[in-house]
């Protein structure tokens, strides 16, 4: 997936001064420049009075920038169309807004027309109220997600495909278009609970938790490759860094583009595969030409993996 070391940034996605050329000028300044991914996450609405809270951190709002999410996938689509060379990543979807057979579709669909740069990631979410308007039951998440990954391995395997599970049965079909990645494109996983990281470890080929120092997320990366089977290479290690998070704790902060290449160059020591700036909630981007010119802001941070 990642064969060396970089640092790739979150697309343009959230709030109202996102647009088409907001996205494009993006996109093709962050290729100029060297970044080596684009990532996208998924939301559905905002919920007035949300009834858990942001993250899974009790008492934490959501943020104010998830009013207006675009999609991921079409938003990765335009990326993908808009660029030649970097991965693009769904970082992260949400299994529970899915089921596998459309699910292995527009996945497939967005690596087709990358020609072979998607990196699948999934998580089980936090969103009660966004579970609730796809119908499914919050409580089953993790399991729902285990089920989810194996049927979309079948829908990518050999036709006929067939799936009989206890959330999904697809009956003997031909599932089409298959990925360009074969036999699949690469998995990342953005659990972090006990059990999550089993299933990280049993299927995945990736992990990015949503955030933690490098000295956390590279401990418990080990822990996941101690559970992996020994067929299994080492599971690759993403660091999320945020030149402003979304909330403010001890270990998340703001920084200056200098101290976020500090972090990127003791990703890089640490023995990380891939860093990712997220861009989501920075304040001082107001403007789709904020956008537009914010990977040029950044591009020391390429110099700094180097």
């Amino acid at each position: 997936m990642f064969e060396q070391f970089g640092v790739g940034l979150t697309l343009p996605q959230l709030g109202d001064h996102v647009t088409r050329d907001a996205v494009r000028g993006f996109c093709r300044r962050a290729e100029a420049l060297g970044f080596g991914s684009l990532w996208a996450q998924e939301h559905l609405f905002f919920p007035l009075h949300p009834s858990s809270p942001y993250a899974a951190r009790p008492g934490l709002p959501i943020p104010e920038a998830y009013r207006s999410t675009m999609s991921p996938f079409e938003l990765l689509t335009a990326a993908a169309a808009w660029t030649e060379h970097v991965v693009l990543g769904t970082g992260i979807l949400v299994g529970g807004y899915h089921r596998p057979v459309e699910l292995a579709q527009r996945l497939a669909t967005l690596d087709q027309l990358s020609a072979g740069r998607l990196v699948a990631g999934l998580s089980v979410g936090w969103s009660r109220d966004e579970h609730v308007q796809m119908d499914v039951d919050f409580a089953t998440r993790g399991a729902r997600m285990e089920e989810l990954v194996a049927a979309l391995e079948a829908c990518w395997g050999p036709d006929p495909v067939s799936f009989d599970g206890t959330f999904f049965t697809i009956p003997p079909s031909v599932v089409r278009p298959k990925p360009v990645q074969q036999p699949r494109p690469p998995l990342l996983s953005g659990m972090r609970s006990p059990a999550g990281l089993r299933r990280t470890a049993a299927t995945f080929d990736a992990w990015n938790p949503a955030s933690g120092a490098v000295e956390e997320i590279m401990t418990t990366a080990a822990e996941i490759d101690a559970m992996r089977p020994a067929t299994r290479q080492p599971i690759q290690v993403i660091q999320r860094i945020f030149p402003e998070p979304p909330f403010v704790t001890a270990g998340l902060q703001g920084k200056s583009v200098d101290q976020l290449c500090d972090d990127v160059r003791a990703a890089r020591d640490a023995g990380v595969d891939h860093v990712v700036v997220d861009t989501a909630f920075t304040t001082e981007v107001r403007s789709p030409d904020d956008w537009a010119s914010f990977p040029d802001r950044l591009a020391p941070l390429v110099n700094a993996a180097r």
